[in-house]
């Protein structure tokens, strides 16, 4: 299934130089993501990075993590240029700016340009947040030819707004992340049974459909967050449902090893609008609606991303 496929949500100093090198080199991934949350999760966790560390001791804590980050995303990139080289639409891995310039666009467009120089490479995508000044952070990137991945992405309407803006200014790869499982961690507990466990799948289907609508070829959806938040799910359950055609998946690793053991054979067929907009109608019997959700999610997505850049710079 080419027009699927999977990346690897995680990064680490010790899986980069093991079990990234496996799964890209049996085709199992051809793409990575990075956020806050993982670095966080990575650096202060690991004792990969415990001697880096104590060398860097005296510089400002953003310069340690930039250090630490760098070096990971340039040894991912590295892995994956062979993929890319063969076929640009793949091979990536993303880098995402600091999540405290989510409201400055000036200064994020400035991160984002200085981090993609330094880094210099070609397959690196530079991680921009859905917010109401990302947008015009992802236009400016997108003219300066600056592969984009944007990220926090809830909403359909947005995303629709997003694959615009790329449609008209993008000159490179873009992907826009579609976050799905944190719907159904916030809905689920207030809805019955059997309507538990779709509310992101719809979310997410109707953010494909939007971005299919008004994208160019260069731009894809990547589902995204979508490790399970319940035990009574499969740990693939969102890899599965969302196997749609011109679409990526960047799961975490607990998901990905449970799906490249019964991989889908065939595409998934989306969901029919008619059967979206029944849901959201039920969903709207129950005072629940959908974009509002997803603003919510957004607002606190957010703030999740800078509590852990704050806990990561602190560490330091």
């Amino acid at each position: 299934m080419q027009e699927f496929r999977l990346w690897c949500d995680f990064i680490e100093r010790d899986f980069l130089e093991n079990d990234f090198l496996k799964l890209i080199n049996k085709g199992a991934i051809c793409g990575a993501t990075s956020n806050p949350s993982l670095f966080c999760e990575a650096i202060t966790k690991s004792a990969f990075y415990q001697d880096e560390i104590a060398k860097l001791k005296g510089k400002k804590a953003k310069e340690i993590y930039e250090t630490l980050a760098l070096k990971d995303i340039l040894q991912a990139s590295s892995a994956l240029m062979p993929l890319y080289e063969k076929d640009p639409n793949n091979g990536y891995i993303s880098l995402e700016i600091d999540p405290f310039l989510e409201d400055d666009a000036i200064k994020s467009i400035d991160e984002a340009k200085r981090l993609f120089k330094t880094l210099n490479r070609p397959n690196v995508m530079i991680k921009v947040p859905a917010s109401e000044s990302g947008l015009e952070v992802i236009s400016a990137l997108a003219q300066a030819s600056i592969p984009i991945n944007v990220t926090l992405v809830f909403s359909p309407k947005i995303a629709g707004e997003i694959a615009q803006i790329l449609a008209k200014e993008a000159r490179r790869r873009a992907v826009i992340s579609v976050f799905v499982s944190r719907f159904d961690k916030e809905i689920d507990p207030l809805v019955v049974q059997n309507l538990q466990a779709q509310s992101g799948i719809m979310n997410a289907t109707e953010c494909y459909y939007q971005i299919n609508q008004h994208a160019n070829k260069l731009t894809s959806t990547l589902f995204a967050s979508t490790g399970v938040k319940s035990n009574a799910l499969a740990k693939d359950y969102y890899i599965k449902a969302l196997c749609f055609k011109n679409s990526i998946n960047t799961a975490p690793l607990e998901a990905l090893n449970a799906y490249l053991l019964d991989p889908n054979t065939e595409y998934q067929t989306p969901l029919k609008v008619t059967e979206i907009e029944a849901f959201k109608k039920e969903l709207k019997n129950q005072n629940i609606d959908l974009e509002n959700t997803a603003q919510k999610l957004l607002k606190e997505g957010l703030i999740a991303f800078k509590q852990s850049f704050e806990k990561l710079l602190s560490s330091f």
